[in-house]
């Protein structure tokens, strides 16, 4: 089992919290990255015992800084999770440039941001474990999230060929695409539209934070190091690529 440092951005909440917990508990050093919500992220940090950190992940220059931060504190990073994600719904034909702006920015250029700050380090030491968090919705689209799924979409991408550069070095980048899962995201949706959601889910119901977490565990492994550059599609049989 390998104790090395993890980050996790947006790490406080949903699916970034279950997964921060479930790497404590497997022995990690969690770093849980967070964005503005102060509050939550000190109610986190004393349930939990994990560090938190505050930077803006679409900011290039807060990222190198934020890594620094917790490379300082904690050690160097062995596994990244790039979890942090927003959503500015609009038909194309309503939605504005600082919509599509902001979702591509929070939820494709943060992975850019983080990994660029932490792949040398992996590099040189000849280790990493990168795991992004993609979504359904960057594999099948969405009306009404042209910007989010097309940043969903940039991620599987992202993934293929930084796995591609990175695999003689040690270091394993995957994807996970995760259907609709109960966090405070999905919370949002009109309750007649989540009956339709959940009715086209063959196992019958959401995913939980959780299930995505125990999949990122797994990825991180140390011994984990012949999957790379894959998508795991973890939705409950809706959608099937």
């Amino acid at each position: 089992m390998n104790n090395s440092i993890a980050l996790v951005t947006g790490g406080t909440r949903g699916l970034g919290r279950a997964t921060s917990i479930a790497l404590q508990q497997a022995g990690h050093s969690v770093a849980a990255v967070y964005r503005s919500n102060d509050a939550e992220a000190d109610r986190f940090h004393a349930e939990t015992g994990i560090a938190v950190y505050c930077w803006d992940i679409c900011d290039f220059e807060a990222c190198g800084s934020g890594v620094e931060r917790v490379e300082h504190d904690l050690g160097p990073i062995g596994v990244l999770v790039n979890n942090g994600g927003i959503t500015r719904d609009a038909a194309l034909h309503k939605m504005s440039p600082a919509q599509w702006q902001e979702v591509l920015r929070t939820n494709l250029d943060s992975h850019f941001n983080m990994c660029r700050h932490v792949i040398e380090g992996m590099r040189e030491r000849r280790y990493g474990r990168i795991v992004n968090i993609s979504s359904i919705n960057g594999q099948k689209g969405q009306f009404g999230q042209t910007n989010y799924a097309a940043s969903k979409a940039g991620i599987l991408g992202f993934t293929r060929a930084l796995a591609l550069e990175s695999a003689a070095r040690g270091i394993t980048v995957n994807a996970i695409a995760p259907g609709y899962c109960d966090t405070d995201m999905v919370a949002s949706v009109q309750p007649e539209v989540m009956k339709a959601i959940v009715a086209a889910i063959p196992v019958g119901r959401l995913g939980r934070a959780e299930d995505i977490a125990r999949l990122v565990v797994f990825l991180a492994r140390e011994d984990n190091d012949y999957i790379t550059g894959a998508t795991f599609s973890t939705n409950g049989g809706q959608y099937l690529s």
